[in-house]
């Protein structure tokens, strides 16, 4: 039976085509009617640590309001975006979304606050990266095949969720390591998810931050990005209601980007013309990019939010109520791991025999990282709070 999807005839001959991947960690069958790329994408959606992304904070902690986005909704979104893209560039669709939906996976509760207080903790048995940590997540910790650890991804949905990675750490990653230690590039479809990544939380962190009252219109218009379009709107709609007005800037904002970012990616393109996607990985840039404007206009806008939004007082008290949280998680854990449910006890006790002190380190590592922001904070009460019932 002929498995080629359909898809692979649309493509241009230097993005990731289905039948030339590099293949998985360990060999199956290929499927029948999917492409080898949209299983990949079918097993992210279905994974656990994918639907635990709907309870992971992205700046906001889930139960302060309902509509603040998480890291599930973020991610769709950036799959929304990298797809646009990819279709636009004629580079696999299928394959940006999926990187696009897993390149969170690893990441820990509570946000950016969440993995520099696992980082600490981690510093003296080699640190933690969420970025790192996702490709673990799909290398080894999800448990759901009989044949294989983890989700056996192929090997371009891997190399687009490593984003980046020190000489020290890719020397012990092999095939999917090579790329840092030759400082070559990844394929066109993870460059794109990388830029869509960007794109979408800085425009709709701008959402949430209006609708927690963190910062405002008048503020907003500070920025040139933003002001741009805010003219516009109020220009062809007087007197329109706050909450259409900053939905039509960002949609707009959004679409100024993206229309941007493919036709500035096409030039670029069209100036190496590249053949195939190994001629994509040998240029010493990235292609997928910004123009020089436009670039700089994205980030001020994300140099102002983290001014007035991240470093708000209200999202640092809770940032600080995070770290501590993940600090005093990790050290109980650390210090007694019969206070973890007995499968965790488990992997840490191997992993310590392994490894010694950084593998039971490790361990303690993936449980946290797991974590919803609702678990760890419930976690947290049943340790150290004495009317809390375990």
């Amino acid at each position: 039976m002929n498995t080629a999807h359909p898809e692979s005839g649309l493509l241009a001959p230097y993005a990731a085509h289905d039948e030339r991947s590099r293949g998985r960690r360990f060999p199956e069958p290929k499927p029948q009617f999917r492409s080898e790329f949209q299983r990949d994408r079918d097993r992210i959606i279905h994974s656990n640590a994918f639907r635990r992304l709907v309870y992971k904070t992205q700046v906001f902690v889930n139960h302060e309001g309902d509509l603040y986005r998480t890291r599930i909704t973020h991610s769709i979104e950036v799959a929304q975006i990298g797809r646009s893209v990819a279709r636009a560039l004629q580079v696999n669709e299928t394959l940006t979304e999926a990187i696009s939906l897993a390149h969170d996976l690893g990441h820990t509760p509570f946000g950016h606050a969440g993995q520099d207080a696992l980082n600490e903790c981690m510093r003296p048995y080699g640190g933690f990266e969420h970025n790192l940590q996702s490709l673990r997540v799909v290398d080894e910790l999800e448990e759901r095949y009989a044949a294989f650890p983890g989700l056996n991804l192929t090997f371009e949905c891997r190399e687009g969720i490593l984003k980046h990675c020190s000489a020290r750490v890719a020397e012990q990653l092999g095939e999917i390591g090579q790329r840092f230690l030759l400082r070559q590039q990844p394929g066109l479809e993870a460059q794109i998810a990388n830029l869509a990544d960007e794109i979408a939380y800085n425009n709709h962190d701008v959402d949430d931050g209006i609708r927690a009252g963190l910062i405002d219109l008048q503020q907003l218009n500070e920025m040139r990005l933003f002001r741009r379009q805010y003219e516009v709107i109020v220009g062809e709609y007087p007197g329109l209601g706050e909450r259409r007005l900053v939905h039509e800037v960002i949609r707009r904002m959004i679409n100024h980007i993206v229309v941007d970012l493919v036709q500035t990616s096409q030039q670029n393109i069209a100036q190496v013309r590249p053949r195939s996607i190994d001629d994509v990985r040998l240029q010493p840039r990235t292609l997928i990019g910004l123009s020089d404007t436009t670039h700089e206009e994205h980030r001020e806008l994300m140099r102002f939010l983290r001014e007035r939004v991240y470093r708000h007082y209200k999202v640092l008290r809770m940032t600080a109520k995070a770290r501590r949280v993940i600090q005093e998680l990790f050290g109980a854990f650390m210090t007694d791991i019969q206070l973890m449910p007995p499968e965790h006890q488990e992997l840490a006790t191997r992993a310590e025999a392994a490894h010694g002190a950084a593998g039971r380190a490790r361990a303690v590592a993936d449980y946290v990282a797991g974590m919803t922001d609702r678990y760890a904070i419930l976690e947290h009460e049943r340790l150290y709070d004495p009317a809390e019932r375990t």
